[in-house]
């Protein structure tokens, strides 16, 4: 690869250390795709990985505004020339992408296309997605070694696309082991403890009209046993950390728990992580309760149409908030929600942090955490 720069090889370590990383897959591959666009001097590029039905898992752009992108409407279907290069591990280079004989259209706000590079990014025999630039910004269109930098960088985004599939099938493998250990201990531990207590309960509400004093005493036994029951829930899930935490961190595991949320609910949920140190075990777990019982309470309740999670450092503090647009509650009242409150507040006092949750009907909802960094 004669000929490339100083600036070219900070673009092609920038990417190639985004995949030796823990940046989520996302953003290794928005890495990718802009050094893509700088490194082959074009004014647009783009990278996709199909989905299973007909679209696109991930469609990323760069060199659009905000404003075009959402101009252009929807996220494109694998039609095309995109479904060519998803099906045939060559690259295409052309000219005038609309002289392609597979080329279809573009919606009406989609800036023009000329010359093209498009890469397969593949693994194998298996194409994972692909990447191309267009609109060479320097005249005589793309070269063979504009073609060279473009199949390293996809080489590099396969390497992101299939470490993430193998993580998160062992995340996958580490919640079924640790459902399992749950279960097989919950068995051990507290099935017979439970069957006693039913026993007692039954005996309490056979004696409590002939013999009263018989009846309290197994009354007592109901609430001994009822707190020893309570106790070994307790013990069989302390260690039950969320297995992206203990990889990832904070700021992947609360994306990947918008993003999962993200798939099975109508709500949209934005997520705005930023850099955060790791906390000890019990801060970070607080966070992630705090996180997942304010999604739950805005999902079933707030009939939201939006809901922000935001994640950020700010004084050498933690700071997660959760807001949502739904209906708003009174924080003082439903008694549901007063559970998830206090449920709340106890994870955060624990983590020696602070709750603040602010409610307005309408105007929806705002759960804050703080938590500290040091100790």
């Amino acid at each position: 690869m004669t000929g490339i720069g100083s600036n070219e090889l900070r673009a092609v370590s920038a990417a190639v250390l985004a995949v030796a990383t823990h940046l989520s897959v996302r953003e290794v591959l928005r890495t990718i795709l802009t050094s893509a666009r700088r490194l082959v001097g074009a004014r647009y590029a783009a990278l996709g990985v199909p989905d299973e039905a007909g679209g696109f898992a991930e469609f990323l752009a760069d060199g659009v505004t905000d404003e075009q992108w959402a101009a252009i409407g929807p996220v494109p279907r694998q039609h095309g020339l995109l479904g060519v290069l998803l099906h045939d591990p060559n690259p295409v280079r052309l000219d005038d992408v609309r002289a392609h004989p597979r080329f279809e259209w573009w919606p009406k706000a989609h800036p023009v296309l000329t010359d093209f590079l498009g890469m397969p990014i593949t693994d194998g025999d298996e194409v994972l997605g692909e990447i191309f630039v267009a609109n060479k910004t320097e005249e005589g269109g793309f070269t063979d070694q504009d073609e060279e930098l473009l199949a390293l960088l996809a080489a590099h985004a396969a390497i992101a696309i299939v470490n993430a599939r193998l993580h998160e099938r062992a995340r996958e493998l580490s919640i079924v082991q640790e459902r399992t250990r749950i279960a097989r201990e919950l068995h051990d531990a507290v099935t017979q403890k439970l069957f006693s207590l039913r026993l007692a309960a039954e005996s309490a509400a056979a004696l409590a009209r002939r013999d009263a004093a018989r009846a309290a005493g197994q009354l007592d036994l109901v609430r001994a046993l009822a707190a020893e029951v309570s106790d070994e829930l307790r013990a069989a899930l302390v260690g039950l950390r969320p297995p992206d935490l203990a990889g990832d961190g904070l700021d992947s595991a609360i994306g990947k728990q918008a993003d999962l949320l993200n798939r099975v609910h109508s709500v949209d949920i934005v997520y705005r992580g930023g850099e955060v140190p790791r906390l000890t075990t019990t801060r970070e777990e607080a966070v992630y309760r705090v996180l997942q019982e304010a999604l739950h309470n805005a999902l079933r309740h707030a009939s939201a149409r939006n809901i922000q999670v935001d994640l950020r450092l700010h004084s050498g503090v933690v700071v997660l908030e959760v807001t949502d647009d739904g209906v708003g509650f009174d924080v003082a009242g439903s008694r549901e929600r007063k559970l998830g409150l206090t449920s709340m507040r106890e994870r955060a006092h624990t983590a020696g942090g602070r709750l603040r949750v602010t409610s307005t009907s309408p105007g929806g909802t705002t759960v804050r955490l703080e938590v500290p960094v040091g100790g």
